[in-house]
């Protein structure tokens, strides 16, 4: 069948910038925005949501609340959905479609563990080949039925129960997809569900399940955190003000910190504790960062991202830092490359199960573009360029359909010798619809002449 124009890869270069200035904002945060949909659809009355961000990701979160009842509509910029309360979703018609979304269709298995009726759950190619064993397992101990029976990978369906069993369950690995998951599920349980962390994973669910009325503690015993939710709740739906994505604003911090003369500042950036491992990382490695206008909002941090220019030099990142910036890697990777010595960052395991094998996918782009890396086992380690020299680049990477691969190798080229292509800008849309044109306003070049791939583009070092 041949390609239309839109189904087409879309390949990209970026090329050596001059300096990027300006003060911009980037998309209200991804994981607020999928929970804020999500909570409001779960709650009584209406919950009207300011900065939603509004890539396909959140977008089909937001159909698949629609296709169960909710009644989301958008007036001016600001979303309203109006909820059915806990457990008063409907059957959808129709297969729930998650694109490219993890969270979205994991956060969705908790809610529909609490209602008794069967859902079709389908995503992308890429989500398709994602697990989702380690989120299913304990839904599965609430009353979860999954057909085809042992079936870990979408296409599934699921049949929640209609009085869940509360459960405790201590996640083997840190995830908060997996822990919110859990809470959901817990809302419509008799009794308390309980959730054990040894690590700190984000807490956004548990924030805005507060915010929204719901009984929730979190205490220490020893060094394990359980947060505990009361079941049989009832929320209810309150204002949603989403500040922009840390993730989302890595990139441009990365940019202005690589590229020579930049001062830039980033506006209204959540800034919780669980999700700023990648900017303590850069202030680490010398860059001159610094957190501005800090503020609460909504329950939680926020503030202004000053980022300039800087002479980076390489540091050890430790496994404990990854639930904190485990999506920052692969940007924190090309900011390595322009750094001098080496950067050793450790306990990445979760990087081989996301939208991509994203360790395979950052080593072989890096390699690609001249710069000397290593993977063994979970670590990963980058011989960075600086700080007088720059990295080669003149690669042709691979993107897997990974949004946070081809935004980070596109922040990679800006500092670099040679054009840095990536083989297609489209999946950027996913996560960070206005990537491409609030870079090139900052003064990035990302309208380079794209080159060819090579017979050794997809190699990589240690892999």
């Amino acid at each position: 069948m041949q390609q239309t124009t839109e189904s087409m890869p879309q390949p990209k270069a970026a090329t050596r910038s001059r300096s990027l200035e300006g003060h911009v904002t980037v998309p209200g945060d991804k994981s607020i925005s999928h929970r804020a949909l999500l909570f409001g659809a779960l709650a009584t009355g209406g919950t009207k949501i300011n900065g939603l961000l509004e890539a396909e990701d959140v977008l089909n979160t937001a159909h698949a609340i629609e296709a169960m009842g909710a009644r989301v509509e958008k007036s001016n910029d600001q979303w309203i959905v109006m909820g059915r309360g806990v457990g008063g979703l409907a059957e959808p018609k129709a297969p729930l479609d998650f694109g490219n979304s993890g969270t979205g269709v994991r956060l969705m298995m908790g809610v529909l563990a609490g209602h008794s009726f069967g859902a079709e759950l389908i995503g992308d190619a890429s989500l398709s080949r994602r697990p989702m064993g380690r989120v299913l397992n304990p839904l599965i101990e609430t009353g979860l039925e999954v057909t085809p029976h042992g079936q870990k990978t979408l296409p599934l369906t699921v049949r929640g129960a209609a009085a869940p069993l509360p459960i405790r369950y201590e996640l083997p690995v840190p995830s908060a997809q997996v822990k919110s998951a859990v809470l959901l599920a817990g809302l419509h349980a008799p009794g308390v569900t309980t959730v054990v962390e040894r690590e700190p994973t984000r807490d956004h669910t548990e924030r805005m399940l507060r915010y929204f009325g719901a009984e929730l503690s979190v205490t220490q015993n020893g060094d394990a955190t359980e947060i505990s939710i009361n079941g049989e709740a009832e929320l209810t739906g309150q204002p949603v003000d989403v500040p922009a994505d840390p993730s989302s604003a890595a990139f441009l911090v990365a940019a202005a910190v690589i590229t020579e003369g930049s001062d830039i500042t980033v506006e209204n950036v959540l800034l919780n504790p669980t999700r700023i491992g990648f900017y303590l990382t850069l202030k680490e490695m010398g860059a001159d960062i610094s957190f501005e206008n800090e503020r609460l909002a909504g329950g939680e941090p926020v503030g202004d991202i000053r980022a300039r220019s800087s002479k980076l030099t390489g540091v050890e990142v430790p496994a404990a830092r990854a639930p904190s910036m485990i999506d920052e890697y692969p940007v924190l990777a090309c900011v390595a490359a322009c750094a001098s010595g080496v950067t050793t960052m450790l306990g990445l395991a979760e990087l081989k199960v996301k939208e991509s094998d994203r360790l395979a996918a950052t080593s072989a782009g890096l390699t690609s573009n001249g710069i000397a890396n290593v993977v063994d086992g979970d670590t990963l380690t980058v011989t960075g360029c600086g700080p007088e020299g720059r990295p080669p680049g003149g690669g042709f990477v691979e993107t897997h359909l990974d949004h946070r691969i081809a935004m980070a190798f596109l922040t990679l080229g800006l500092a670099t010798d040679n054009p840095v292509t990536v083989d297609d800008t489209r999946v950027i849309a996913t996560s960070f619809p206005t990537f491409m044109d609030l870079m090139s306003g900052l003064g990035a070049n990302l309208n380079g002449q794209p080159i060819a791939p090579s017979v050794t583009s997809s190699g990589g070092n240690g892999i």
